[in-house]
This record gives C-alpha cells, structure tokens and sequence, in this order.
C-alpha cells in the first residue's frame, strides 16, 4: 500500500528517493512527494499523478539534497488531493512521511489546535508532524521517541527537520519499515524493494523501534527504551524480474510464470519431510489435533482450497477465517491448533494482527505460507514456507496464489504422512503429479486464444455468476474476485447446489454463468445444476475436463481442460479463469495491473 523512501547522503539523494517510490509503484497509489533539506528549510513536490510527473516536477525545480523523505499515499484519510500528499510539514520546519493509521488522531488534533497549529490537510498523518515538531527541543531523535508514545494505531514514519541537515529519524510499529546501510550514506524504506541496486544490507525494524539515520550509522532504541542491535541481512533477490517482455500488461506477464514459479516452489526430493517448514517443525507437528487457517482476499481463497485437502488428504479437522474477523470476535483458542497465516507480501495488516491475536490467546504453533522470506509475518511464526513466486507487480494476484496453493498441498501431504494417513504409493504418487504441474499449466495457457473469444463478449456484461462444487468452489470464488477487481464487473460466486435458494433468481441470457467442470465425483450433481441454468434462459461458459461429456450447444459454451488433474485439479481450473478476467478488462480498456482503489499490499486495517 503506502511506499516510504528515505535517504541521508554526501550526494543528491532525490534520483534514489524517486526510484524507491517507482520500484513501489505496483503497490497501488494515489498520490506521491518528496522533501529534501534546504538552507532555509525542507523544499517538497507533490503530486496526484504517477511517479513520472513527480521526476518531471523535481527536474523542471531542480530539487536536489542530500538528505530527503518520499512517499507514495493510497488515502484513508483526506481525498487524494494535493494538500493531503506526503511529505506533510509543520510550520514548514519538519516534513514527516507515514504509512498506518492513527487512530487517536482526534483528540490529538484537538489538543494540536489548541496549541496553535493550523491543519490544511484531512490527514490523520498532520497530527503526527504537528505533534514531533511541538516536542521538539532541539533533539529530533528525541521528539519522534515522545511523540510515538502518545499514538494509538499503526504507524511508519520517517521525519526530517531543517536543524539537522544530516538526520532522518524513523520509527514503526504495526507497519513496516527497513533500514539500508550504505558507505557514508544511509536509507529508510518501507520494503527493501525500494532500496534494490543501492544497497544489499537491510536491517528489519521490530515492533516500537525508533532509529536514527546519520551519514556516520544507525542507532536503533527499542521499545524498552534502550539501545538495540538488530541482526544484518543481505538481501540481493530483489534485482529481476521488472521488465514486461512481449506482454501487455504485468498481469498477464505473471499468467504465463505461472509454471516457473511452481516449479521453483514444489520441494526437490522424492518426499515430503516436515524440515520444508522449519527445524522445529518435525516436533511442532506431532503435538497438533487441528489447523485454523487466516488470511485476507485471495489468500482466503487459498486457505479454503486447503480445507479440502487437509481433510481429506491428513485427516485433520480444518477451520479457515477471514483474519480482519477473527480478531474482533470472540473464539475459543485451541492450543494444540496448528495456526496457519497466509500473504503474498508478508506484510498483510489485518492478517499480521489476527497472528498476533492467536498468539495472545495462547496458540504457539504457527506457520507462514509467504512469497518475501524476510517479511514480518515470516519473522513472527516459528514456522514458514517460502513460495518461490518470485516478484508479483499486478495488483490482482496470480502466481502468488498458485504457488501458495501449491505451499498448502505439499502441507497437507505432508501432515497426512506424518499422521499415517499417506502412504509410500500415494506419497510417490503425489511427488508425480507436482512435477507435471508445469506442464500441465502450460497446457492449460495454450487455450489462451479460445479464452479471448469468451472475453470479448463478456466485455459487455455488467454482471456474472461463478458456479463451483467442492474444492473448486473456493476457485469459482477467485474467479469471481479476478473479474470483479480488474474488469469493475460485478460478479459473485456460489457452490453450485446453491443455485435453488436464491441466485437462480438473477440467471438471465444478460448475465453469463461460468462454470468449472471438472470429473470428479460431484461432476452428475453439477450437470444438473447447468441444466437449471440453461432452462432459465441462461448462457453458461463450462470449463471442463476432456472426458465429462459436456458438450457445447445453444446456451452452452465449453472449452475443454487438456486433462484431469485430481486433487490437484484446482491449480489448473484457476488459470483460465485469471485470462478471462485479465482479457476482459483488455476489452474494457481499464488499468490492469493498478485497478481502481486498490492497493497490492495492504498494510492498514
């Protein structure tokens, strides 16, 4: 979501501060800025266009420096107008930049007033900059450390002040934020992604830390009040990968990785070993009766998808809740419970805080399905497996979600092994049908042009219907939130024995109904749910495997799987419904891979 670049320097600083935020444009924004120090105070430009505007800005000023903050802003709070683009100052002294929500900002902004500070801005992020700088004495280190203790919420900030030429101050807690180490310089960025090709060293912030960036080194005070050290990384994975190739867009780019990033992530070896999650996870997983399951959007869907699995194929009872909820209600904590958080970015607000709230209640099982194996989420779990999705810049996820259904089946064979649910001949069996993924995805890709075709007429629809049953009925779900998110067409998605108590009501020929279709043993039950549909009036679109004997006729379009996949079937079936919204929203002519209103990472609540 919202990008911090930060950076003190001997040189002018504002070419690596405007890269930073264009290495975090996939993210989604809606507006972006950057300060640096002057002689007579900090100097900024601003704007609700793309990141290239902001570079001409700064160009055509020539602002330069040294030491300087940026900032791209997906809005909260404010419209995403120009006054409430960061950096935001106060009393044109200090520039601040901030990703989170504050959520005290009332009372604070109240008391600002009363102290006579002025607000011309709707932000939440004002109240912030007003209240370092009424603190300040001097000592801006100082004042942001007295200043995060009044502020309630999550929050990054970084924070420059025209009396420290050489000095940018951070601080997070609840929203992430990263330092680079350079020679003679220093950086502060809200994902190392931002600081590729400057620097490979990253120091990753914890929770309630202040830092202090000077041209001589970084002093870090923790949320105890004293120094701390973190541990160094080197992080050198974030340098490909950014170039569209012959593709139209980074979504359909990251359509077609699909069986790369799958390969890259089925575990090599002939077994599935509980070492793939962890040292400890051997130990951890003999002590588990359950899982539950938290994730947001399409890593929600992921989770539904291993529900299946895990019940079928380890045996072992699986609840799946959306993490924005399952923190706000009150549930009965099962400590023997396996807890399971799933995120593309690792910095997922709402999921992060549900881990945290499953950890409060007592659960110390848990275990990470991630894509960034330095993110947060990956760092608070004592478990985790990596996905090799490599870097994903459409806003609407792909490859993300593939790999993480691919992370999730290799966890389910796994437990079902250690549960004796698995044997050797199915263990062998399921190393097989992983290995012939790729190929079966490239199969699936081929169908491409067919898919075009159906695109082009739903181009013209303003509503449709996914129909699925069983474990492609989180699927169906995906497919309805790809159209939804990239084409703006309202779609929704039922199991389709559903179809009886209530959504059959809408089906018209002005409504398509897309249908996955595959032989297994619910494949009669939904051939007779395409016949209510076609009875009605309906014009459904069937993806089905090769041998179900559905047939295209009036009123039913087939295109034809290359082949069943069994369990496995869903990454197959999710592909074309990914084209079918990627080419839809080509022949609707919208952003694709920055969609209205949202964001890639969404690290507020």
């Amino acid at each position: 979501m919202c990008g911090i670049v930060g950076a003190v320097a001997q040189r002018n600083i504002v070419p690596v501060l405007i890269e930073g935020l264009r290495r975090l444009e996939y993210r989604g924004y809606d507006s972006c800025g950057v300060a640096v120090l002057a002689d007579a105070g900090p100097r900024r430009a601003r704007s609700t266009a793309r990141v290239a505007d902001l570079e001409t800005q700064t160009l055509d000023t020539r602002l330069e420096g040294g030491t300087g903050v940026a900032h791209t802003r997906w809005a909260t709070h404010g419209a995403p107008v120009t006054d409430n683009a960061h950096p935001i100052f106060s009393k044109d002294e200090l520039a601040l930049v901030h990703n989170g929500i504050i959520e005290n900002y009332e009372p604070l902004r109240e008391m600002l007033r009363g102290k006579g500070y002025v607000f011309v801005s709707q932000t939440d992020t004002e109240v912030v900059a007003h209240l370092v700088h009424s603190l300040y004495r001097g000592n801006l280190f100082a004042a942001v450390r007295e200043a995060v203790k009044q502020l309630e919420g999550a929050y990054a900030i970084a924070v420059e002040h025209k009396d420290h030429p050489s000095l940018v101050v951070g601080a997070r807690q609840g929203s992430p934020l990263v330092v680079g180490l350079g020679d003679g310089e220093n950086f502060l960025a809200s994902d190392a992604l931002a600081l590729a090709g400057t620097t490979e060293r990253f120091i990753f912030l914890e929770e309630g830390d202040v830092c202090e960036l000077t041209l001589a080194g970084v002093r870090i005070i923790g949320r105890d009040g004293a120094d701390a050290q973190r541990e160094v990384r080197v992080v050198t994975a974030y340098g490909g990968g950014v170039e569209l190739g012959p593709y139209r867009h980074f979504m359909q780019k990251e359509i077609f990785e699909q069986p790369r990033a799958i390969a890259d992530t089925v575990p090599q070896g002939d077994s599935f070993d509980a070492a793939l999650f962890g040292e400890r996870a051997a130990a951890e997983f003999a002590g588990i009766d359950s899982l539950l399951i938290l994730a947001c959007g399409t890593s929600y869907y992921s989770g539904l998808t291993a529900k299946y699995w895990l019940e079928l194929i380890a045996k072992i009872p699986t609840q799946v809740e959306i993490a924005s909820e399952y923190r706000y209600r009150e549930s009965v904590p099962n400590p023997k419970a396996l807890v399971v958080v799933i995120s593309q970015s690792g910095e997922t607000a709402d999921t992060l805080a549900a881990l945290k709230h499953a950890q409060s209640l007592g659960h110390t099982h848990t275990l990470s399905v991630c894509n960034v194996a330095t993110s947060a989420m990956v760092r608070l779990t004592s478990l985790s497996f990596h996905t090799h999705a490599g870097r994903e810049i459409g806003v609407a996820s792909t490859k993300a979600f593939t790999t993480q259904l691919v992370g999730l089946f290799v966890l389910a064979v796994t437990l079902g092994k250690i549960r004796g649910a698995v044997s050797a001949s199915d263990e062998a069996d399921y190393v097989r049908q992983l290995r012939h993924l790729p190929a079966a995805l490239n199969a699936v890709l081929a169908l491409e042009p067919q898919i075009i075709g159906w695109a082009e007429k739903f181009a013209a629809k303003e509503s449709a219907l996914f129909l699925g049953r069983g474990v492609h009925y989180p699927i169906a779900l995906e497919g309805a939130l790809k159209l939804k998110e990239i084409s703006y067409i309202h779609a929704e998605a039922y199991p389709a024995g559903e179809l009886k108590h209530g959504p059959l009501a809408l089906v018209t020929d002005a409504m398509p109904v897309v249908t996955i279709a595959p032989n297994d043993a619910l494949l009669e039950k939904l051939k007779s749910n395409l016949q209510e549909v076609k009875a009605r009036g309906g014009e459904l679109y069937v993806f089905a495997d090769a041998d179900t004997r559905i047939s295209s006729e009036a009123g039913i379009h087939v295109i034809r799987m290359p082949e069943h996949y069994g369990p496995l079937s869903p990454i197959l079936h999710v592909v074309p419904l990914q084209l079918l919204a990627y080419h839809t929203a080509c022949a609707r002519g919208t952003d694709v891979d920055k969609p209205r209103n949202l964001a890639k990472s969404v690290t507020v609540e």
